[in-house]
This record gives structure tokens, sequence and C-alpha cells, in this order.
């Protein structure tokens, strides 16, 4: 084998390594790091729509609890995945009143939603139709709705639930699909 032979060899292995570790790295990211998530239909508008792509945070839950307001990706009890915010925490009493949401008792604040749920009473209605009579959130479980909220099937509905800590897949961070709406989510 000549000189420029075995230069040529040498190349492709070196290729062939630096490959075979970006492909290690990636699966290592994307299964316990960070992965992407799909936003499918309607139940986070406005703050999230259809078709937009999000980078999920797999790691923060391992370290730190979910917290009020932030929007979690979850395994759904019935087919793909949801994303929903969470609205009250393991231990708080939760109630929905129209477009009305009580934790313990107070009314909680969701700065989110006040020009849609303005929109709504000029055009004389509610943004909310679904309610939820009062219930104590379980251990190791939150509520979640979405803010489109008579558009989500989300903890109101029996068939969804309190989520369980162990379906959570992590706290949706960044819009990066289209790119035109790329964005931190806050």
């Amino acid at each position: 084998m000549d000189k420029q032979a075995a230069q040529t060899n040498n190349q492709v292995w070196e290729w062939a390594k630096a490959i075979l570790l970006a492909v290690i790295i990636f699966f290592i990211l994307r299964s316990f790091i960070a992965s992407p998530s799909v936003v499918s239909g309607y139940s986070m508008e406005p703050r999230l729509y259809t078709g937009e792509r999000v980078i999920v945070n797999k790691l923060l839950y391992q370290f730190a609890e979910p917290k009020r307001g932030e929007i979690i990706v979850f395994q759904s009890k019935k087919g793909p995945d949801h994303i929903k915010r969470v609205i009250a925490l393991p231990g708080e009493k939760v109630r929905v009143e129209g477009d009305r949401v009580y934790i313990n008792g107070k009314l909680f604040d969701e700065p989110y939603l006040k020009e849609a749920v303005e929109q709504a009473k000029k055009a004389g209605t509610s943004y909310n139709f679904i309610d939820f009579a009062e219930q104590t959130v379980p251990e190791n479980t939150l509520f979640v709705m979405g803010d489109n909220r008579s558009k989500s099937r989300d903890s109101r509905d029996p068939s969804e639930g309190f989520v369980d800590f162990d379906d959570i897949v992590g706290r949706a961070e960044v819009v990066f699909w289209p790119l035109n709406n790329i964005e931190l989510i806050k």
C-alpha cells in the first residue's frame, strides 16, 4: 500500500470516528437532556400554535419540582404527548369557574391570558366554558390546563385527570420552528 492510500484510509477512519462520536452525543442529548416536541392541536393558543416545534428540557425535573405557570410536556393517558401549563401543585386545592381559577381559595393571576379573556368579554362571552369543582391535587401529581381553555383536554377532563410526575417528559424551553417564531418560552 502506497503512502497516499494509507493517508486516505487514515482520513476515512478519522471521519468515521467523528461521525460515530457525533451520533453517540446526539442520542445521549436526545435521550437524557433535551428533545424536540411538536405542538399538535389548539389547546395552547395563543401561546403555542399547531405545528410549532419546541425544545423540551428533560433534565430539569431530575433536580427540581415543576412550578406553577411552566409549560410542560407529558405522556398522555390517551395517545401522544401533551403540552400544557402547570396550574396547581401537589396538596393545593384548585377550582375553575368560568374565566377564573382559584388556588387554595385565592384568585390565580394569569397575565398570559388577559388579552384573550378581555376579547371574549368584549364579544359578550366567556373565554372558558369548562368549569372544575374544587379538588385537592394528589401528591406526586399536577393540575394542568391548556391556555385555550374551552378547547383543551386537560386535568379538568376525567379521562386525563391529574398528571403524574412520572409521566412528565420535561419543560418546554424554546420554540425553534418555524424559524420566524424562534423564542424562549417564558
